[in-house]
């Protein structure tokens, strides 16, 4: 059977922000799939890199523009988010900060957004990268999220937020939201 026709299961926890990427891009490409919730505080939880391979097996809508300098940007964008913001903001790495863990998400995240800020007065249109939905995208959402959660000021980072506002207008990335999801505790569904 081809990859196409099974339908996939995503583990997943509501608030992970690398689940929720996932989620959108599930979403934006129209697949139906069994979800089956993992408690990240719980045995630390798993997690799997899948959006490059959606966008192999599952091509339509595009999550990596055509064009190669523009493909290059979302990458770019993507990996800088992925890479160097959120995993300093991961439950184990909070848990180990300790008292000190706002503090610690705050500075990190206002660094990786005064670096993004930059790169996306450059590569934005609509979203990220021009003016169609990309991976860049699926990693912005989350992040402003998790920037949001730790009281991070984004008045400082305009297109952030007018990129993030317009994104969430979007159905992909309102079904896929935290506070929509089977496993969301009560006290913080939407």
């Amino acid at each position: 059977m081809s990859a196409a026709l099974v339908k996939p299961v995503l583990y997943s926890y509501f608030r992970s922000s690398c689940s929720w990427r996932v989620r959108i891009a599930l979403a934006l490409k129209g697949i139906t799939y069994d979800q089956v919730p993992v408690n990240l505080l719980k045995d630390g939880g798993q997690q799997l890199a899948i959006i490059e391979y959606l966008e192999e097996t599952r091509p339509n809508p595009r999550l990596l523009p055509q064009d190669q300098k523009k493909r290059a940007q979302v990458r770019m964008i993507s990996d800088h988010i992925v890479s160097g913001i959120q995993p300093l903001q991961n439950l184990a790495v909070l848990q180990r900060v300790g008292e000190k863990k706002l503090e610690w998400a705050q500075h990190y995240i206002t660094n990786g957004f005064q670096a993004l800020e930059r790169i996306l007065k450059n590569t934005a249109g609509r979203y990220c990268v021009g003016d169609e939905v990309s991976m860049a995208d699926l990693c912005l959402v989350p992040q402003v999220y998790n920037a949001e959660r730790y009281k991070v000021d984004l008045a400082l980072y305009p297109t952030i937020t007018r990129i993030n506002k317009t994104l969430l207008e979007l159905e992909a990335f309102q079904v896929s939201h935290p506070t929509k999801q089977p496993d969301t505790p009560a006290e913080l569904r939407a």
